[in-house]
């Protein structure tokens, strides 16, 4: 009998939904997009007892409109039988609407429930994350009468935009955006509002470096190694609350989320792309939802060809005499990296969830370069020299990294307790050879040769344990808390050697150095927001402390440095007004650690007209920000934001220079370092709109006004007044006939200060970013502009295949062109890397939506597997 009513009540919800539900390609009319969906899920329990009713009967109904009858009616959307635990969940529900939850079961009173998302238009304040999970709802613990009078005589049986605004965060779409197709993380950079991207990718968000976040959590991983087919999208959080990270210093945070889905069903793609310098790239992913599995794949495979040329001219005002030199750089790098990451959910019931996941990235470049050094005396009489360097590298990295997640969620609409531990861990290797010839002027006549090589390799392992813990109070106030951890493992090793007669390999242990160093952050947070009519507030306290540990095994030399603990506070006040606009005022406090380099006690002379070193006694940074934000959502969805925002630091972080006597030579040397400046200011003034010029154009905008001041506090480096800056970014795409996208990208930035180099030192490791730069109070980088475009064709049924053709830099106009200063020295620095660069790219999606799909024994009338997929874009 059992077994009999639960085969009964399942084939008459089968037979009710699809009596009811309507027919034919849920695509027609909507030139295949599909809809935004969601689910509802929950749990049934008997009133008095709490026990879970098991084969309940679960339907989902909608009242809509009956083109037979000509009047509106209840239809079955979606229907289930409850588990043996009680549970339910109903998939692939559309986000708009109102729906009722009707539960039957014998013996028990019928239950009805009005239940929708509650979502707007326009809403959540552009955060997806937000979005996503209020379109996975939680009804909680449904509680279900018996039917008394019945008790004695049964027995119970067992297409999302291209850019989303919001006050707090601006949430860019990849898959929208057609000149980075093919490229890296650093290309899908260039177009996101907000954000400035220098010829080597050194990314600076409001004129400084911000924290590069992956899925959520820090990483070791470069925007260079992270593939764009492989983002979904960037948000832009310019000034996060207590409950992110405190260390990121003057900047925000820079969150790039991977791509991944949990509809039911499978999806996937096929990618490859070839440049105008013969360059292939190769991509796919696949995502597969099965009952209580979710699987996710993802592989890129890119070859790279870049070349850059640059000139720089500088004049030394040490030793004897004061120089003039004059630089011609010409660099070719070739090499490929590949991209894998794979991972799985597991839903144990509706309310917990197990994740896994794992990435791997590996590296190859060969890079090589010529200079040309022409260097003069300044006093008479002018005596010449010229010097022709060749530099070849090989270089090598691997990344590795995995994630172990759990998710519990209460039944109380909105609680729930994660907690993860996150693991990185990356290698490089590399082998650097550097010969040199030397002339004399005038005749240019052969004078000798000096050869060295340079063996450097290093690791970097970092673990972060992490969990967090949300609690509603009332309907509009709720209580967050969380723990953190985080452990960082640096080993590198340098070793210096000079090439003798026939290959030979002198070792050089002066030059050469081993150093490793051992960070540990502990942090813990609290936040409580509430809102009261129109008035929202989030107050927050984060409490930091962290010790770091630097040796020098092979020298003999150590130090630590304590910081004690430290509180971070941060308020944010928000105010609806009418005519869907909105007001937020927040504050924050922050800190900006120095990192491995900016420490690094070595003096690296492995270039002799760039020697640097780093400083083992900075200390940490510390940062008030401050900024008021208006929002306006237009009738026809377009938006605007406006935004003023000022940041303080005290103790910032800055690039140097300083002159130090050469023990072995003894002449006067200029040496790249970093140290605390007194204090710095940024402030500024930021629009973004986003609007719908005609049916077949969008638009995106975004002006930035800013002006920023550093106070060095050393008498030696004269004060630079402070300038006002500015950078236009404009992003049009064009809806062209027969299934044709235009893209048009392009972006001005003005006369610019230079960045500090703090957070980080420009956000790629290393000493790159500075050489034969002042401090940053002495500098500026000349203007600056570029078009990109990109052009798509989509075909196929529901365009699930497409060919685009981007190309980058069309005019030539993208360089580096920095002037610099000191006591010291004047220098002039220019470069183009890359320009007009070609690449045609080829996508192919399929899959299949559908919660019944893996219950189907016969597969003969399943169609193309395109059916409920979104295609178009």
């Amino acid at each position: 009998m059992r077994n009999f009513i639960f085969v009964l009540s399942s084939l008459l919800i089968v037979c009710s939904a699809g009596a009811q539900m309507p027919q034919g390609n849920g695509n027609r009319g909507g030139q295949g997009r599909s809809q935004l969906t969601g689910s509802f899920y929950g749990k049934l329990i008997e009133a008095k007892s709490s026990k879970p009713i098991e084969y309940a009967s679960v339907q989902l109904l909608q009242n809509r409109f009956d083109s037979v009858s000509k009047k509106r009616k209840e239809v079955v959307i979606a229907g289930m039988l409850s588990d043996n635990h009680g549970d339910f969940r109903l998939e692939n529900i559309p986000a708009f609407g109102q729906f009722k939850l009707q539960v039957t079961i014998v013996g028990f009173k019928p239950y009805e429930q009005s239940i929708s998302f509650n979502l707007k238009p326009g809403g959540n304040n552009g955060d997806m994350g937000s979005m996503m999970a209020a379109l996975d709802k939680d009804l909680g613990n449904i509680k279900i009468n018996v039917e008394e009078k019945l008790l004695d005589n049964v027995t119970v049986v067992s297409s999302n935009p291209g850019l989303r605004l919001g006050i707090d965060r601006k949430v860019f779409n990849v898959d929208k955006n057609l000149v980075s197709a093919g490229g890296t993380a650093v290309d899908v950079m260039r177009n996101v509002p907000s954000i400035s991207v220098d010829i080597d990718g050194n990314v600076t968000m409001r004129n400084n470096t911000p924290q590069l976040f992956v899925d959520g959590r820090p990483t070791n991983l470069s925007l260079d190694q992270i593939p764009a087919d492989a983002i979904e999208s960037v948000e832009i959080i310019t000034n996060p609350s207590a409950k992110f990270d405190a260390s990121g210093g003057t900047s925000g945070i820079l969150n790039v989320v991977l791509k991944k889905n949990k509809r039911v069903g499978y999806s996937g793609s096929l990618r490859s792309n070839i440049d105008s310098r013969g360059r292939l790239g190769l991509g796919g992913d696949i995502n597969i939802r099965k009952e209580k599995v979710n699987f996710f794949l993802n592989a890129n495979l890119n070859q790279r060809k870049s070349i850059s040329t640059g000139t720089t001219d500088r004049s030394t005002l040490i030793g004897t005499p004061n120089t003039f030199m004059h630089q011609e750089d010409e660099s070719i790098s070739k090499g490929n990296f590949l991209f894998f990451r794979t991972g799985f959910d597991f839903f144990l019931d509706n309310r917990n969830t197990l994740s896994v996941a794992g990435n791997l990235g590996q590296g190859r470049f060969k890079p090589g370069s010529v200079s040309d050094i022409m260097i003069d005396s300044l006093y008479n009489p002018v005596t010449s020299s010229f010097n022709q360097r060749f530099s070849n590298s090989n270089s090598k990295f691997n990344h590795n990294g995995a994630l172990l997640s759990f998710k519990h969620l209460f039944p109380k609409q909105g609680e729930e307790w994660t907690a993860d531990v996150n693991f990185n861990r990356s290698k490089n290797t590399n082998i650097n050879q550097v010969l040199t010839d030397y002339y004399k002027m005038p005749g240019n006549s052969y004078q000798s040769s000096y050869n060295q090589q340079q063996n450097g390799s290093g690791t970097n392992q970092n673990i972060v344990l992490q969990t967090d813990y949300t609690k509603p109070l009332t309907e509009k106030s709720k209580l967050e808390m969380g723990l953190r951890a985080q452990f960082r493992k640096v080993d590198n090793k340098n070793d210096f050697y000079v090439l003798g007669p026939g290959g030979s390999l002198n070792y050089n242990p002066d030059l050469s150095v081993n150093y490793n160093s051992l960070d540990h952050i502990f942090a813990a947070y609290t936040t409580y927001s509430n809102q009261v009519k129109n008035f929202g507030y989030q107050l927050g306290l984060r409490l930091e402390s962290s010790d770091y540990e630097g040796n020098l095994p092979d020298k003999d030399q150590a130090f630590h440095i304590r910081f004690p603990v430290s509180l971070f506070p941060s308020i944010f006040l928000s105010q609806k007004l009418k005519k869907e606009q909105d007001l937020q005022l927040n504050y924050s406090r922050k800190i900006n650690r120095p990192n491995f380099f900016q420490l690094y006690p070595f003096t690296d002379y492995s270039d002799s007209l760039n020697i640097s070193r780093g400083n083992p006694d900075l200390r940490p940074e510390f940062t008030h920000s401050l900024e008021l934000s208006y929002q306006k959502t237009f009738k026809n969805k377009d938006n605007f934001i406006a935004s003023v925002y000022y940041k303080n630091t005290t103790d910032l972080i800055t690039r140097y220079q300083d002159r130090e006597t050469n023990s072995a030579t003894g002449k006067d040397m200029l040496i790249n370092t970093y140290i605390n400046a007194s204090s710095s200011y940024v402030t500024g003034f930021e629009l973004v709109s986003k609007n719908k010029m005609a049916k077949y154009w969008d638009m995106t905008s975004n002006l930035n006004l800013f002006t920023s001041k550093i106070n060095l506090d050393d008498p030696s480096q004269p004060e630079q007044d402070p300038f006002a800056s500015w950078f236009f970014k404009l992003n049009n795409t064009f809806k062209l006939p027969k299934n044709f996208i235009l893209q048009l990208s392009g972006e001005y930035q003005s006369k610019t200060i230079l960045p500090p180099g703090g957070s980080g030192g420009g956000g790629r490791g290393g000493w790159g970013g500075m050489f034969g730069q002042s401090s940053a109070s002495q500098g500026y980088v000349k203007a600056n502009y570029y078009v990109d475009a990109g052009l798509r064709y989509e075909f196929m049924k529901n365009k699930q295949a497409s060919i685009s053709l981007n190309v980058n830099d069309i005019f030539r106009t993208r360089r580096q062109n920095i002037y610099s200063q000191s006591a010291y020295f004047t220098q002039e620095l220019f470069r183009r890397r890359d320009p007009q660069i070609f690449r045609l790219n080829f996508s192919w999606r399929f899959g299949k939506f559908d919660p019944n799909l893996f219950k189907r024994r016969n597969n003969r009338n399943q169609g193309d597997g395109t059916e409920g997929m979104n295609m178009g874009q």
